[in-house]
């Protein structure tokens, strides 16, 4: 990974320091400092995360902790004074405060491990101050990817559940995606989980993007909170595309599924969450993706672990069972695709159906599958992103 942020550039596979492009010497300690500063960039690290980092949990007095953080201030340019670059929280922690840009390279869809196509994140500030962390891949014309339950920029963009979808759509376009509050490299604080919390993050982002007019594409949690905006902003949406999403939420439609099953279900969330071989993670996502391969399951609990801690996935989820978006959707005029998988196990068939009953003029697509994350080996996988595509490119001028 490579972190460029002020007048430095972190290269952690190098494990190199430079400034004004020369290296600055700095001991390990200092280095895993400034690492864990630039992984969470935008957001409060604690002591005790600092110590388990760098010191791998043993007791140091305030002196070292002191040394160590001055140390890296005069390694990148800063001071205690200014804090232009490394802020200190009193009796909380340490914040890397720079804009800060990311590098990773991907493997193009020809194999071609030569060529190489870059993402940089960045950071934009919600209305409530949620700090939302968002990517952009690519070039040409823009398209906005809504962020859904759950993601990480950093571990998708490599991902073989992910990564090739995200290469697609970078190879044609100029990507831009996020990654929800609470989630990933996002504020992991939840000021708000209503709809119009997420709506605003989605409307921070595209604004800190500079784009006025785009097409939005959603899967999942997502198509809620994109109805919601371009049915609020229509005149920033030139096309849809929603992919395995709902009009409502599970505990809306669904009037079998009883607080008691909720609770239940949460319950399940905190105890099983962060243990990778626990029956829950294991059931919990064969329920999202049965057809997985093995990697492909392996790296899904990657990414859920990675993404968020077991108290933000139960509030998250409790909070996506409540959105009803049923009064926006003849609010939405834009042109429309909707695609559902057949046996879609997370959000049924029958939602996508009325979605597309529901929106003036929008396409339809059924795709037989029962995944609802759309996988790589899933022979529907092609069909969904041609379509994706063939729906985008319907916005060029013939020649």
């Amino acid at each position: 990974m490579r972190y460029e942020f002020a007048d430095c550039v972190l290269d952690t596979e190098s494990y190199q320091l430079q400034r004004l492009g020369t290296e600055v010497p700095v001991e390990p300690q200092v280095f895993e400092l400034l690492c864990l500063l630039a992984e969470n960039a935008g957001k409060l690290v604690s002591k005790d995360a600092l110590i388990e980092r760098v010191w791998n949990g043993r007791i140091v007095s305030e002196a070292t902790i002191s040394a160590r953080i001055n140390a890296a201030r005069t390694a990148v340019g800063d001071n205690g004074k200014t804090q232009a670059v490394i802020r200190t929280v009193q009796r909380r922690g340490l914040e890397l405060v720079a804009p800060v840009s990311t590098n990773t390279a991907i493997q193009t869809p020809s194999g071609n491990s030569t060529a190489k196509r870059m993402q940089t994140i960045h950071f934009a500030q919600s209305e409530d101050g949620t700090s939302i962390a968002y990517a952009q891949s690519g070039a040409g014309p823009a398209v906005v990817r809504a962020g859904h339950f759950l993601t990480h920029l950093e571990k998708d963009w490599s991902s073989p559940v992910w990564g090739p979808y995200l290469q697609e759509l970078s190879a044609r376009y100029r990507l831009v995606r996020y990654d929800q509050r609470g989630t990933g490299l996002s504020d992991a604080v939840l000021k708000g989980t209503e709809i119009h919390n997420y709506v605003a993050d989605l409307k921070a982002v595209v604004d800190a993007a500079g784009l006025e007019t785009f097409p939005l594409i959603a899967a999942s949690q997502g198509v809620p909170i994109s109805i919601v905006f371009a049915a609020t902003y229509p005149e920033r949406v030139s096309r849809l595309i929603l992919y395995g999403g709902f009009v409502q939420g599970r505990s809306r439609r669904d009037h079998q599924y009883a607080s008691e099953e909720a609770n239940a279900l949460m319950a399940l969330i905190r105890s099983g969450w962060g243990k990778p071989d626990s029956p829950f993670m294991v059931a919990f996502t064969s329920v999202f993706c049965p057809g997985a391969s093995k990697e492909e399951m392996d790296n899904m609990v990657e990414i859920q672990l990675a993404s968020t801690s077991a108290e933000n996935a139960a509030a998250i989820r409790t909070a996506f069972d409540q959105f009803d978006v049923s009064d926006y959707l003849p609010q939405v005029k834009v042109p429309t695709l909707i695609i559902h998988a057949s046996a879609d196990a997370v959000h049924p068939v029958s939602q996508g159906r009325l979605l597309a009953s529901g929106i003036a003029g929008a396409e339809f697509l059924q795709v037989e599958s029962n995944n609802h994350v759309y996988l790589p080996s899933d022979p529907a996988w092609r069909q969904i992103v041609d379509a994706q595509v063939e729906f985008l490119e319907r916005d060029k001028p013939t020649t």
